[in-house]
């Protein structure tokens, strides 16, 4: 059991430094839909029948997801506890940035999106292959992606909701470094990684989706 503060820390830091290595490559194998739709087939036929990414790399996503925001709200709750017991006055504004004095509001954005794109492409896929167990076809997924972007609704809710991933993504990333060890060693790097990651990532995810409602 994760019982005092730093180890909680660790442990949200580490679980959220394991999803950004899932959205770098989730990200990867999405941007290949813009320039080659034979690619984004083949790899995501490759990612959605290989039995180590289903049933070994799958759950400990889901796993991670899930324990990563249960953390987030736990940290969030003894953040507060703390405040209103050692502090008659607490002025956040002056101690904090926006974001980070925010993030379980981007972080239940996040986690908001999460479930509508588990909704549009996970859901459909485990109905597919496991519900009505239809023949697999490596040729579908380009159609798949590009028929959910038709409507300027959906575009509009995902583009928001990047905005907000990048908005968690600047504070958490940097404070992921600081919580394992290495952001006084690596100050000045950690902070070029974490604004190209943290705005790079989510602005490509928002084209992806403009790209495809204009050209789908």
């Amino acid at each position: 059991m994760i019982t005092t503060s730093i180890a909680r820390k660790v442990a949200m830091a580490l679980s959220g430094l394991f999803l950004i290595l899932f959205l770098g490559q989730h990200f990867t194998i999405n941007v290949t839909s813009v320039f080659s739709e034979k690619t984004f087939n083949f790899l995501s036929h490759f990612m959605g029948n290989n039995p180590l990414v289903q049933f070994v790399l799958q759950p400990i996503l889901i796993f991670g997801v899930v324990f990563h925001f249960v953390m987030g709200f736990v940290l969030e709750l003894k953040n507060n506890k703390s405040r209103s017991s050692k502090y008659v006055s607490f002025k956040g504004a002056a101690n904090a940035s926006w974001v980070s004095r925010n993030m379980i509001l981007s972080g239940i954005v996040v986690l908001s999106f999460l479930g509508l794109h588990f909704y549009d492409f996970w859901v459909p896929e485990m109905n597919y292959k496991y519900v009505e167990i239809l023949p697999k076809d490596p040729d579908r997924y380009y159609g798949e992606l590009v028929h959910k972007f038709h409507s300027p609704v959906r575009v509009g809710i995902y583009a928001l909701s990047f905005v907000f991933l990048a908005l968690h993504l600047y504070h958490g990333f940097a404070s992921s470094f600081q919580s394992v060890g290495l952001n006084n060693k690596y100050t000045r790097g950690v902070k070029w990684l974490t604004s190209a990651f943290a705005l790079g990532i989510p602005a490509g995810f928002i084209f992806i989706a403009i790209f495809h409602h204009l050209n789908g």
